[in-house]
């Protein structure tokens, strides 16, 4: 038997569809939904799907616990960073005593006055 130039297989032609089986009264089942959700909405491979309807569907039934879900939800779940971890933006607050806020504005009023007077 030969293939045909140009046909692929039936099994590539099969969409996987998205498993809807939110409990929206579990809040760590539904944080897990959403991670799951959004996932499978960035992906457009097939495989990857199937493999997060498995992760998500094991979960629902208990077969695996929230931390190996995330575990194995960390390769799919993207941020742009690169990393694993949250980077918190970080501001600079610059911070003075009040006895010195106090001087520097009595010495500005009074060179403001003294540059009035020339």
């Amino acid at each position: 038997m030969t293939r045909k130039q140009g046909h692929e297989p039936n099994e590539a032609k099969v969409t996987v569809s998205k498993l809807m089986i939110d409990r929206s009264s579990d809040f760590k089942f539904h944080a897990a939904y959403l991670a799951y959700s959004q996932a499978w909405d960035k992906t457009t491979l097939q495989e990857t799907k199937t493999k997060l309807n498995e992760l998500i569907s094991s979960l629902s039934k208990e077969e695996m616990d929230y931390e190996s879900f995330y575990e194995k939800m960390s390769q799919y779940i993207e941020d742009g960073s690169g990393s694993k971890h949250y980077a918190y933006a970080r501001d600079i607050i610059e911070t003075q005593r009040k006895r010195d806020w106090r001087k520097r504005e009595e010495r500005a009023a009074r060179n403001a006055r003294h540059r009035g007077r020339r």
